[in-house]
C-alpha cells in the first residue's frame, strides 16, 4: 500500500518522531508492565533480574522493535501486505495467508484486553463512589468478573477506542497518546512518591532491588526476564509493523526505537516502585496477575489515608495504559479491512469494534477470559512474532531492510547488525515461542 494509498484511505501519517514514540510507548505499556513485571523483578532475584531484563530489553528494542518499524514504512502497510511482499521479492507466495496470522493474534488479544479494560473503568466508577474501598475486595472482584458481568463498562471502552481511532492517525492516536502517555507517567510518579512515605515500605524496595545473585544460576531467571522483555515490547509482528507504515521516511528508526524500549521500562519500574512497596507495608501478598490489581491493591488503597483519591490515580493511569495498547490493536485490524476488503475508515475501525465486543460479550466470566488469553499469548502471539522476525531478516534481501533501517540515520548500521539479528535475535524468538509453550506462557 502506497503512501498516496494511506493518504486516500484518510488514515494520514505521524507528524512527528515524538507522536511516533509516544504512540509506540502507548501501545508497549500495558498490564504486563503492572501486574506482571513488580512481581517477577522481585520473585526472581530483585536487581540480578533487572540486569538480564536491560540486556534483553535493549536486543529486542534495537533488532525487534527496529525491524517490525522498518519492515512497515518499507511496505507502507500492515502485516498481510509487508508478509506478501516480503515473499514476492524471494519469487514466492502465499505472504497475504501467513500476514494474517499475527493480524489474528492482534485480534484476539483485543477481545481480551478490552474486558479488561472495562474492569479497570468499572473500577474508577468503584473509587470515585467509594463502593471499591467499602465492599470486600475480592467480593467486589467477582460481581465485575461474572458472566456478562461488565458489559457496560466493556462497552464503554470499545466505543472509547473507535472513537479515538476515527480521527485517524494524526488527530485520533497521535493526540491521544500525547495526552494519555505523558499523563499515565505523572500519575504513577505521583503515586510512587506518596508509597515511599507509607511506614513498611522500605521492606518492599529491599525486595525489588536488592540483588540475590544467586537467581543468575537459574534457568527461570533468564526465561522470565527474556520473555517478560519480549511481550513488554509489544513485538507481535503486527502492531509496530503498522505503526512503522504511518513514519515519515526522514526518522531514525534505531534510534525511535531505542527510546519507545526505554520509555516501556521506565514504565514498568515506575508500576514496581508504586505497587509492591505499598503492598509491603500492609504485609500482603504481591502476588502477579489480576489478583495483585484487582484484589490486593483495593485493600491496600483502603487503609492508605487519602486512599479513596490515590485509587483513582491509579486506575486512570491503568485506564490510559490499556486504551493506548487497544488502540494499537484495533488500528491493526481496521488497516487490513481498509487495504484489503476496500472498507471506509469510520466503517472499518466500528466493524472492528463491534465484533470485538460481541465475541467478548461471551467471556466476560473470568476463567473463560483467561483460557482465551492463554492460548492467544502463549501460541498465537508469539508464533506471530516469529514469523514477521524471518520475513524481515532472513526472506527480505539484507540490503533492502539495512538501507531502511539506515534511512534518516547519521551514522548508518553496519553489516554486523543483520548478522546480530538472523543468528541471535531471530534464534531468541523462536525459543520465547518454544519456552512459552513449555512454561504456560513467559510474557
Amino acid at each position: 500500500m502506497s503512501e498516496s494509498k494511506h493518504a486516500q484511505a484518510g488514515n494520514g501519517k505521524f507528524g512527528s518522531r515524538i507522536g511516533f514514540i509516544l504512540a509506540s510507548v502507548g501501545s508497549a505499556v500495558g498490564m504486563g508492565n503492572i501486574w506482571m513485571f513488580p512481581y517477577r523483578l522481585g520473585q526472581y532475584g530483585g536487581a540480578a533480574f533487572l540486569l538480564v531484563y536491560f540486556g534483553f530489553v535493549f536486543l529486542f528494542g534495537l533488532v525487534g522493535l527496529s525491524g517490525e518499524f522498518a519492515f512497515g514504512r518499507l511496505t507502507g502497510t500492515g502485516p498481510i501486505g509487508s508478509y506478501d511482499y516480503a515473499l514476492k521479492t524471494r519469487g514466492k507466495k502465499g505472504g497475504s495467508f501467513l500476514g494474517a496470522i499475527p493480524l489474528i493474534g492482534s485480534f484476539g488479544i483485543a477481545i481480551g484486553y478490552a474486558i479488561i479494560v472495562g474492569w479497570v473503568l468499572r473500577y474508577i466508577w468503584g473509587a470515585l463512589s467509594g463502593a471499591m474501598l467499602k465492599e470486600e475486595a475480592a467480593e467486589y472482584f467477582s460481581q465485575a468478573t461474572g458472566h456478562f458481568g461488565s458489559v457496560p463498562w466493556h462497552l464503554l471502552v470499545v466505543i472509547l477506542t473507535v472513537v479515538i481511532l476515527a480521527g485517524g492517525v494524526l488527530k485520533g492516536i497521535e493526540k491521544v497518546n500525547a495526552i494519555m502517555m505523558p499523563a499515565f507517567f505523572i500519575l504513577f510518579l505521583l503515586i510512587a512518591v506518596r508509597v515511599f512515605f507509607l511506614p513498611g515500605a522500605l521492606e518492599g524496595y529491599k525486595y525489588l532491588l536488592v540483588p540475590r545473585w544467586e537467581f543468575l544460576l537459574k534457568p527461570e531467571t533468564w526465561v522470565m526476564a527474556m520473555g517478560q522483555a519480549f511481550f513488554s515490547l509489544s513485538i507481535t509482528g503486527s502492531g509496530m509493523v503498522i505503526y512503522g507504515s504511518y513514519l515519515d521516511k526522514n526518522e531514525d528508526i534505531p534510534k525511535a526505537a531505542v527510546t519507545t524500549a526505554l520509555l516501556d521500562t521506565v514504565a514498568a519500574l515506575l508500576a514496581g516502585f508504586a505497587i509492591i512497596p505499598a503492598v509491603f507495608a500492609f504485609q500482603m501478598d504481591p502476588a502477579s496477575g489480576p489478583p495483585l490489581m484487582f484484589i490486593t491493591l483495593p485493600k491496600v488503597f483502603a487503609q492508605i489515608p487519602a486512599g479513596r483519591v490515590i485509587a483513582v490515580l491509579f486506575f486512570l493511569s491503568v485506564l490510559f495504559a490499556g486504551v493506548t495498547s487497544l488502540v494499537n490493536m484495533f488500528e491493526v485490524c481496521a488497516e487490513a479491512l481498509q487495504t484489503h476488503l476496500h472498507f471506509p475508515r469510520k466503517a472499518a475501525v466500528a466493524f472492528v469494534g463491534a465484533v470485538v465486543f460481541l465475541a467478548g460479550l461471551f467471556i466476560e466470566y473470568e476463567p473463560y477470559m483467561g483460557a482465551w488469553m492463554d492460548y492467544i499469548t502463549i501460541y498465537v502471539v508469539p508464533f506471530g512474532a516469529v514469523l514477521c522476525a524471518v520475513m524481515i531478516y532472513w526472506v527480505l534481501k539484507k540490503e533492502e531492510i539495512l538501507k531502511e533501517l539506515n534511512r534518516g540515520r547519521k551514522k548508518p548500521l553496519g553489516s554486523y547488525f543483520i548478522f546480530t539479528a538472523k543468528y541471535l535475535y531471530v534464534f531468541l524468538a523462536a525459543l520465547v515461542l518454544i519456552l512459552s509453550i513449555v512454561y504456560k506462557g513467559i510474557g
